[in-house]
């Protein structure tokens, strides 16, 4: 439990900085460089103001200076790539590569849920990383680009942007085949069955844009958890 809780606290404060990627994304910022402040009155934080989740929960959502509203992103982020972190090592082992994409997932995940885009700063180099690491991968990605690809040209863009073919890439690199096959049918069914939720809500219509991003992302990390079991679960259903 030791070892489970480390890595937890160490995802939560990986989730913090990977809140400061996403902002610095959208504002144009380098991330690599310069201390955390308030988006709002520009205010430079202190250690007090950083402590994952617990720094939100102590200022009950608020700047400790200019006193607006902090945005629920931030420690909903932090707690995710925590949890995510603490199954990684649950269901992969110490695997260093599946830390640093979940990382680059998380980032993936919100962005294009936000902005309805997967930015290139952090697509490549998952992809570079993931290349190297899982070489064998290669034909897997090669397939889900080309899935993707076909998707963009048939639909002339409408359906599905080349980001998606890009993060189609990566899924391919992570997962390999067949659970490649298990991640692309989850996408699809849980982006279906909330595409359907959201349009009888009222919220959206046929014709809104939707972002696929974070459904593939979500296929993936079941997919990479529970892919094989999915798979022996469907040949004995047959």
């Amino acid at each position: 439990m030791f070892y489970y809780l480390f890595i937890f606290i160490l995802g939560l404060a990986v989730g913090s900085f990977l809140n400061c990627v996403i902002y610095r994304l959208e504002t144009g910022g380098s991330f690599l460089r310069g201390r955390s402040f308030c988006p709002h009155c520009k205010h430079l934080l202190g250690w007090p103001d950083l402590i994952p989740v617990l720094s939100f929960l102590i200022l009950k959502g608020r700047c400790r200076y200019c006193h607006q509203k902090i945005s629920p992103q931030y420690p909903l982020v932090e707690l995710a790539t925590g949890i995510l972190f603490a199954a990684t090592l649950y269901f992969t082992g110490v695997e260093l590569l599946y830390f640093i994409i979940g990382g680059f997932l998380v980032v993936i995940f919100v962005y294009d849920l936000k902005h309805f885009i997967i930015p290139d700063k952090v697509i490549y180099p998952a992809i570079a990383i993931a290349a190297i690491c899982n070489f064998s991968a290669w034909p897997s990605a090669l397939g889900a680009a080309a899935f993707f690809g076909a998707i963009v040209l048939i639909s002339r863009g409408k359906w599905m942007g080349v980001g998606d073919i890009k993060l189609g890439f990566l899924m391919g690199l992570i997962l390999g085949f067949p659970n490649i096959l298990v991640a692309l049918f989850l996408a699809f069914l849980i982006g279906a069955i909330i595409g359907v939720g959201v349009i009888i809500s009222g919220k959206k219509t046929l014709k809104s844009e939707v972002p696929f991003g974070p459904f593939l992302v979500t296929g993936t990390i079941i997919s990479l958890f529970w892919g094989q079991k999915i798979i022996n679960w469907y040949l004995n259903f047959l």
